[in-house]
């Protein structure tokens, strides 16, 4: 018997609606921050990774492009991409850039740098994404940052995208940050609960 659909299934829509509104206007990457605390909190307060494997509109995202739709080679993803090595050292590389992202934003908050209206796809590549900013009633570092968040979520959506054609879908979850970074949490709470019983 088919199972019904429930809210949290249709959070893809959210995923691409985000992407869709930052290239239109770039403040509404501010948005993604949900992405990023939501995670954290459910995995300080509940212990568990429940926003990967229900709530993640980004994973949904790409078991629907690489799996209803068939965009996906459905290989098992290689054992080096799995390990503690690769995984550990992408959040570590993760972190980094994202600290360069708001040392960015706090140069341009303190008036040392111009605000620079591109979005850095791969940390690489610069791309003009003037047409999607129309101005802030709040510093131009407040739109410096939405230009460098946009940035990371473009960047690991292209990253997923990537992973979901050359191996099964949500292979971007193996070595996702933010997975990696609740599962060390889960771990670490898991670790004080159990010491104190």
């Amino acid at each position: 018997m088919k199972q019904s659909k429930k809210w949290y299934d249709y959070l893809w829509i959210f995923s691409l609606t985000y992407l869709i509104l930052g290239f239109f206007n770039i403040l509404f990457a501010w948005l993604g921050l949900l992405c990023f605390f939501i995670p954290l909190l459910i995995a300080i307060v509940k212990g568990n990774k429940a926003y990967c494997n229900k709530y993640c509109g980004r994973g949904q995202l790409f078991s629907l492009a690489g799996g209803r739709f068939g965009f996906s080679r459905n290989r098992d993803i290689p054992k080096w991409m799995k390990s503690k090595y690769f995984r550990y050292g992408f959040l570590i590389f993760f972190f980094v850039m994202f600290f360069f992202m708001l040392w960015n934003t706090w140069l341009v908050f303190a008036g040392s740098r111009e605000l620079s209206k591109a979005v850095t796809l791969l940390w690489t590549f610069k791309v003009p994404w003037h047409w999607a900013y129309h101005g802030t009633l709040f510093s131009a570092g407040t739109a410096q940052f939405a230009f460098g968040f946009y940035s990371v979520m473009l960047t690991s959506t292209i990253l997923g995208f990537l992973t979901m054609l050359l191996f099964k879908p949500r292979s971007w979850c193996v070595y996702c940050p933010m997975g990696t970074m609740t599962q060390l949490i889960c771990k670490a709470r898991n670790v004080t609960s159990s010491q104190k019983s």
